[in-house]
């Protein structure tokens, strides 16, 4: 939690001004017993209009004051706690884009989206509450203790007694709420994560008839939730009419005992009225701090899951940032390099060894989940390599910062993602000062321009949430023109080409070779399909984490059977002869 104590920094005077001015507002309330008193002791009783009128007016004066006094400290509190809130989310966001792939897989993106939103918008609503209601409310209510024991010391331990008796009320619910209020938040996780998946995979539930199943499931969630939203209330529910007993209790008491000593002769009729208005406005108060205890255990609960993710390593490699004349050229070196997911029984990726030069196209095939994916995910830096060393020209891997290593890195992952906008919008994030030109240039090396121009709008075709007016092919040439449109001296497609057709998937090899051929530019094609890479310098042949073949094609069929077999299952026999003696 203090961590996020300094995100207050930039909002000081309005974190110090709104406490204040509900400060000035509750010492006129303060005051207003003590007119309503004078005007039954002195006005009425001795049938001064003057005074009942003067009086009168005053407190008309004191209504409008505090009501300018309370909408400007509601400014203020509303504006530090909208300014906190804000910056907390930017500083969210960019923690949440420095986490390596291994920290946002062990978080979660449900609960990231949670954190961010939620949890957020609960402490949003937490400090104005508190800025406003935290110095306010014990202030009226001990000042009314105070100026109770200006008017009668006997009665004024009534009001004592009852504040004692408060705090232990409230401190007890407070105590027992804030770890209710964060397993509910946890619960809310499960909720957003399984909602997630849901929309997300709504096609494959509909597929396989899981509909009911899901919903099962999500139902079974939602009641978790529920329970546990329930053991809070019930809670968090006993804090109005514990407070609300304990007050009217007293009432009941001063009541009794200012009577007796109004017949005695000892107090006034008004001196009565004034220390029922203060005991009542320790009622109103309370039931404010009571509201404001619940919302400070729920912010209490958010803010440490806030805190949580902003004090998470990033999980990435540090490094340094490397000189202009160490710029690497493409050269990539393993040795003997291992990967192991966290929490994983097994490695994904062992004993790797290869290098690439620069300039190079290298090709990296095998079955599913034989770790090709994994690999490539290395070489960009969104792993790091659990055993042995990858170099980039020489250069350990781990010594790049990641914005470095990236800027000389373009990535077509396998999951082909545009972000919402348009054609330009996305083309642009690979080079921003790109000129049309450019962009038709990648367009077309990727096989993406004649549909981009048979789109309305051309470049600045709209492209939707999810890229959802876009078919699976068209988003990959789009991603790839993306990738292609950066500067870089590695290119990585990760699959980027499954979708497409066998006709385009060839023409899109020949333009990215003439386009490396004179960039000396080194491509990495992870595939399932021989034809894929069958012109590769290098081709790694990898089966369940391990590379079992490194070679040219020609020499792939010679010595690696698994290979033999991929290139043989998706050939005909007179082709694989053909090829094979080529």
């Amino acid at each position: 939690m203090n961590k996020l104590f300094a995100y207050f920094k930039n909002y000081i005077p309005q974190t110090v001004l709104a406490p204040l001015f509900k400060f000035m507002e509750a010492t006129l309330e303060l005051i207003v017993p003590l007119i309503i008193a004078s005007i039954i002791d002195v006005g009425i009783g001795t049938r001064d209009t003057g005074f009942i009128l003067r009086r009168g007016g005053l407190l008309v004066l004191f209504a409008a004051v505090g009501l300018g006094l309370a909408v400007t400290a509601q400014y203020f509190s509303a504006k530090a706690a909208i300014g906190v809130c804000t910056d907390i989310r930017a500083s969210l966001l960019d923690k949440v884009q420095s986490f390596s792939y291994g920290r946002l897989d062990g978080i979660g993106p449900s609960t990231l989206v949670t954190r961010m939103t939620s949890d957020v918008n609960t402490l949003q609503t937490g400090i104005n509450l508190t800025l406003r209601l935290l110095l306010r409310s014990p202030f009226v209510v001990f000042g009314a203790m105070v100026v109770a024991f200006t008017i009668d010391a006997k009665c004024a331990l009534i009001f004592a007694a009852v504040i004692a008796v408060l705090l232990v009320i409230v401190f007890a619910i407070l105590l027992s709420a804030i770890p209710k209020h964060g397993s509910v938040q946890k619960a809310l996780d499960g909720i957003t994560s399984s909602a997630r998946e849901n929309l997300t995979g709504v096609r494959v539930i509909r597929a396989f008839l899981r509909e009911e199943a899901e919903t099962k499931e999500f139902k079974k969630r939602s009641a978790r939730l529920e329970k546990l939203q329930l053991a809070v209330g019930r809670v968090s529910g006993l804090l109005n009419p514990a407070t609300l007993v304990a007050v009217n209790a007293a009432v009941i008491v001063l009541l009794w005992t200012g009577a007796i000593r109004v017949d005695s002769g000892t107090l006034s009729q008004g001196q009565v009225v004034a220390l029922y208005n203060l005991l009542s406005q320790i009622l109103v108060e309370l039931v404010k701090m009571a509201n404001l205890v619940i919302n400070i255990a729920k912010a209490a609960a958010c803010g440490k899951r806030i805190s949580a993710v902003l004090s998470a390593e990033s999980g990435g490699p540090d490094g340094r940032l490397l000189p202009d004349e160490d710029a690497p050229l493409g050269r990539i070196e393993f040795k003997n390099v291992g990967f192991t997911y966290e929490n994983a029984g097994a490695p994904s990726l062992s004993a790797i060894s290869f290098t690439a030069e620069s300039g190079q196209t290298v090709g990296i095939i095998g079955g599913t989940g034989s770790g090709k994916s994994t690999l490539v995910n290395l070489i960009a830096g969104f792993y790091r390599p659990t055993e042995g060393e990858a170099r980039f020209d020489g250069v350990p891997l781990a010594d790049f910062k990641p914005v470095s290593l990236r800027n000389r890195i373009s990535v077509v992952p396998q999951r082909a993602v545009l972000l919402a906008g348009s054609i330009r919008s996305n083309l642009l994030m690979g080079d921003p000062g790109a000129d049309e030109a450019k962009m038709e240039k990648a367009l077309a090396d990727a096989q993406a321009l004649d549909f981009v121009r048979e789109k309305e709008g051309g470049l600045d075709a709209p492209v939707l949430k999810g890229s959802s007016n876009f078919s699976g092919g068209q988003k990959q040439r789009l991603c790839i023109a993306r990738a292609l449109m950066k500067p870089s001296e590695v290119l990585i497609l990760d699959d980027s080409t499954s979708a497409l057709d066998y006709a385009t998937d060839a023409r899109l090899r020949a333009a990215l070779a003439e386009r490396s051929a004179g960039r000396k530019q080194t491509t990495l094609i992870v595939s399932q399909r021989a034809a894929s890479i069958l012109g590769a310098d290098l081709i790694i042949v990898l089966d369940e984490g391990r590379q079992i073949g490194l070679g040219t094609h020609a020499e792939l069929l010679e010595s690696c059977p698994v290979y033999r077999e991929i290139y043989e299952t998706q050939f005909p026999p007179k082709e694989c002869g053909g090829e094979a003696s080529a």
